[in-house]
């Protein structure tokens, strides 16, 4: 769900949304995975919802958010959710938290895992593009340090969307959107060209990833712990609130010491029990205690 609400989708008819009608789609919606509407975002609603309003027969928009809290609504909810989010995110996004990775991280947690597993949490990991990053790093510092990371590595990619996961699993990427943050050594080195003029991930980088449904509000209980997570980009559009009741959960599925990695305008507050700032220059990062 990286870059929440700036997806551009137009909808083939407008319709009009009153004040009373926006305040309840809105509860809905961070209900249902945290995301905040401003109250200017009105315009938002109108043009990310048009088609599925349509689609489903509702004039107005309490029809459709009866239908979403009805016993059928599962999959027009998991629809709506997709319509308001965003799934673009770029390759090496920012670069330094990939460094921290590389020459920081990775060193670390391979000396103290010693024959262990080492696990790395991608949320809200959009198209693929970071947990897909971070295999290429990992794949580069295997590379340099043979003799470490002998016991393997996963990564836990997790997302709201099906829709987007199901691309993600792919692999498969236009070559546009492999120039967005992807060098050509990388590009030539961990993807296979297409018939088609796209590009497909290499097996060894996909099957260190693990892709799997997880919306940031439910339980994290299922996917075990881990030494580093990355929740970059996704908790700026949380109230405060739900972002502190975030954080708490993923100090819980880190295992002691691990380390959390934020978004660039993302901060993290009033969590002193729970996590040291530590300063990398660039990038800050989160410890966890």
């Amino acid at each position: 769900m990286s870059d929440t609400l700036s997806k551009g989708r137009v909808a083939p008819r407008s319709f009009h949304i009153s004040e009373s009608d926006f305040e309840t789609f809105s509860r809905f919606l961070e209900d249902s995975c945290g995301i905040l509407l401003a109250k200017h975002k009105q315009y938002l609603v109108q043009s990310r919802l048009g088609r599925i309003m349509q689609e489903q027969n509702c004039e107005v928009l309490p029809d459709l958010v009866k239908r979403l809290n009805g016993p059928a609504g599962n999959r027009l909810r998991d629809q709506v959710i997709d319509a308001m989010t965003t799934n673009e995110t770029l390759w090496f996004r920012d670069n330094h938290p990939y460094e921290i990775l590389s020459k920081r991280l990775l060193p670390e947690v391979a000396e103290g895992s010693r024959f262990g597993k080492i696990r790395i949490w991608s949320a809200a990991c959009s198209s693929g593009q970071e947990p897909y990053s971070i295999s290429m790093v990992i794949d580069e510092f295997k590379k340099r340090n043979p003799t470490l990371l002998k016991g393997g590595e996963e990564i836990v990619a997790t997302d709201i969307s099906t829709d987007i996961l199901a691309q993600a699993r792919q692999g498969v990427y236009e070559t546009l959107a492999l120039g967005r943050g992807l060098s050509r050594s990388r590009l030539e080195t961990y993807f296979d060209e297409k018939a088609d003029g796209c590009w497909g991930v290499k097996a060894p980088i996909k099957s260190r990833v693990r892709f799997q449904n997880l919306n940031l509000l439910g339980s994290y209980s299922g996917l075990g712990q881990f030494d580093i997570i990355f929740c970059r980009n996704v908790l700026i559009y949380f109230s405060a609130e739900r972002k502190t009741e975030i954080l708490r959960k993923m100090h819980k599925a880190l295992r002691p010491g691990g380390y959390l990695l934020l978004g660039a305008s993302e901060s993290l507050s009033g969590l002193s029990d729970c996590y040291q700032m530590i300063h990398c220059r660039p990038g800050i990062i989160y410890k966890a205690i």
